[in-house]
């Protein structure tokens, strides 16, 4: 039974994920903000650890932790709109959030998974890490760096015996538009049914880890089958 730490697992593609490892026999820890959604994990019979990744101390946080699988999955969209109208407190929040928590969590638990011979971890990024977007500037910027992260620490751990895989969606529907769009573009992005489900995204994961020791999907670009065209 492998040890699989999930990242932003309070909802959405972690929660999936999560789920998802459990199923197949996995023990997982979620990690989150949002603790009624981890006690609704741990009721599943998830391990739950509510946690701020852009808070200090994160390293002592995760210490007693020596995962065979880490999934970094947290991520957020600000506000959608042009760059030059951005908050500057949006951009450091998502830079925050979407970059450095992530490189922080990795450089916490990627080096005991190297010193192990052994491990898989994964990244949730996004289309948008390769194809731009009007109005997403930092989400874009943010994914496209991380993809990059994912890409060069695939190359460093290999030798070692730890496969990266970087999962790239396109549209998903989950709650990570509800700040960024109002209701209305919203309901306009997903209709349709022009969207993946978390689920998609979790299986896409469990097909990375599921490949022999001796192969790895360095990057899975997984989208929905169908885009409604726009009309009008």
């Amino acid at each position: 039974m492998a040890l699989a730490v999930v990242t932003g697992a309070s909802s959405g593609i972690g929660r999936a994920i999560a789920l998802a490892l459990q199923a197949r026999g996995d023990q997982v820890i979620g990690i989150g903000r949002n603790r009624d959604a981890l006690q609704a994990l741990e009721a599943k019979g998830i391990q739950t650890r509510a946690l701020d990744l852009s808070a200090p101390g994160l390293a002592a946080a995760l210490a007693d932790l020596a995962p065979d699988i880490l999934i970094n999955n947290a991520g957020i969209i600000p506000s959608v709109g042009p760059f030059c109208d951005a908050v500057p407190d949006d951009i450091a929040r998502t830079i925050a959030t979407n970059l450095t928590a992530t490189l922080a969590v990795t450089r916490a638990l990627a080096p005991g998974m190297r010193d192990r011979g052994r491990g898989d971890i994964v990244f949730v990024t996004s289309t948008g890490a390769h194809t731009a977007f009007a109005n997403f500037a930092t989400y874009c910027a943010t994914k496209a760096a991380l993809s990059q992260f994912a890409q060069v620490l695939r190359l460093e751990l290999a030798p070692h015996g730890v496969r990266v895989t970087d999962i790239a969606p396109g549209r998903v529907e989950t709650a990570l538009y509800r700040d960024a769009l109002d209701d209305a573009d919203r309901a306009a992005l997903y209709a349709g049914g022009g969207a993946l489900q978390p689920q998609d995204v979790a299986d896409a994961v469990l097909a990375a880890l599921t490949l022999p020791p001796r192969a790895t999907l360095n990057r899975i670009d997984i989208q929905p089958t169908y885009l409604p065209v726009k009309k009008g």
